[in-house]
C-alpha cells in the first residue's frame, strides 16, 4: 500500500507516493497558487496518477513551524488543520512536519552523488548535521545523533537577525531595516531576498532602476554579466555562508553543513566561486574549526522525499 508524502514550499507543492525500500513514485509538482487547501491540491495530484489504491497514510513537510494541530504557512496563504485535512482525505494517519526537518531527517542517507562539494573539509563520525537552504525562504534545520540514529531539530533559524561583515553590507542592511524593520537571514538569502538585495544596492548606490525583477531576472542579469546584479547574487551567497559558518558553531555540527533549496543548485559554478565558503570560515579565532567542516550542496531532486520516507518507517537500509 503506498503512502501519500508532499513537500509544501512557498512556490510548489511536490507530491508522491512512498513504498517499502524507499521507493518513491508517480513524483508530480503542482503549483500552490491554483489550488485553494491542501487538501484540494492531494486530490488534483491522486486524480492525476491514478494510484491503483488510494493511500491511506500521509507524510507532509510544509514551509512553515507546526507547533499543533493549525498551520499557517509562512510563506503562503493556506492554513489548515492537520486532523480536518486527515478525515477530508480519508486517511488513517496523517503526520505533517517542517519542510526542513525532513530535508534534515535525509541527511545521514544521501550519498555522493547527491551531493556537490564546495570547499575542503573531513566530516567529524557521529557529530550534527546542519542544513541550510534559500528558496521561496530560507530553511534550517540539523540532525543530531541520538542512540544508534538521529534526531531531528526543528527550528525557524532562518529568522535569525543578519549581520553585516563588511561596511557595504552595513549600508545594503540598513537601507533594508528602514524598509522592513528588522532585517532576518531570509530577508537576504532566498529568491526575494536576492531582489531586496538588488533594490538596497540601487538605493545604497543612488541609482535607483524601475521596477525591481523577479528573482530569476536578477540571476540572469548576473549571468550577462550585469555588475549590479552580480554583486546581489555575491551578496547573497556572501550573507548564506556567514548564516551557515553561524549555524556550524551553534551546534557543533562538525558532521558536515549541507545546503539546499531551489537557488543554489541552479546557481552551479557560480556559487563554487562565490563568497560562500570563505565567509563561512571567517569566523576569528575560529577559523580553523570550521575549515574542517565539509560544505556539501544538495543536488538530489527531493531530498524531503528522502526524509520523509524515513519518517514513515519506508527508508532502504
Amino acid at each position: 500500500m503506498p503512502n501519500l508524502i508532499a513537500d509544501i514550499g512557498g512556490t510548489n507543492a511536490r507530491f508522491a507516493l512512498a513504498g517499502a525500500g524507499g521507493a518513491v513514485d508517480s513524483p508530480l509538482v503542482l503549483d500552490v497558487t491554483a489550488h485553494d487547501t491542501l487538501a484540494d491540491a492531494v486530490r488534483a495530484y491522486l486524480a492525476q496518477v491514478k494510484p491503483a489504491r488510494p493511500p491511506t497514510r500521509g507524510a507532509v513537510a510544509v514551509a512553515s513551524p507546526v507547533l499543533g494541530d493549525q498551520v499557517t504557512m509562512t510563506n503562503h496563504r493556506w492554513a489548515f488543520s492537520i486532523e480536518d485535512t486527515r478525515r477530508d482525505l480519508g486517511l488513517e494517519n496523517l503526520q505533517v512536519i517542517n519542510d526542513f526537518t525532513a530535508v534534515a531527517l535525509a541527511l545521514p542517507h544521501l550519498g555522493p552523488g547527491d551531493l556537490a562539494p564546495v570547499g575542503g573539509g573531513q566530516a567529524a563520525a557521529r557529530s550534527p548535521l546542519a542544513v541550510i537552504g534559500p528558496g521561496t525562504g530560507l530553511g534550517v534545520s540539523a540532525v543530531v545523533p541520538a542512540g544508534f540514529g538521529w534526531a531531528p531539530l526543528t527550528t525557524e533559524g532562518g529568522h535569525v537577525t543578519m549581520a553585516p561583515a563588511t561596511d557595504r553590507e552595513a549600508a545594503v542592511l540598513d537601507a533594508l531595516r528602514h524598509r522592513f524593520g528588522h532585517v532576518s537571514a531570509e530577508r537576504v538569502c532566498s529568491g526575494p531576498g536576492l531582489v531586496n538585495l538588488w533594490t538596497a544596492l540601487g538605493q545604497v548606490d543612488g541609482d535607483p532602476d524601475g521596477d525591481a525583477p523577479e528573482p530569476a531576472g536578477v540571476t540572469a542579469r548576473a549571468e550577462a554579466g550585469d555588475a549590479r546584479a552580480a554583486e546581489a547574487v555575491d551578496l547573497m551567497c556572501a550573507f548564506l555562508g556567514t548564516a551557515a559558518g553561524n549555524l556550524c558553531l551553534t551546534l557543533g555540527a562538525r558532521g558536515g553543513l549541507f545546503v539546499a533549496g531551489g537557488i543554489v543548485p541552479r546557481l552551479g559554478d557560480r556559487f563554487a566561486a562565490s563568497p560562500f565558503r570563505r565567509r563561512f570560515e571567517e569566523k576569528g579565532r575560529f577559523a580553523g574549526y570550521l575549515s574542517a567542516v565539509p560544505t556539501q550542496v544538495i543536488t538530489h531532486p527531493h531530498p524531503a522525499f528522502v526524509g520523509l520516507s524515513w519518517l514513515m518507517g519506508t527508508g532502504r537500509g
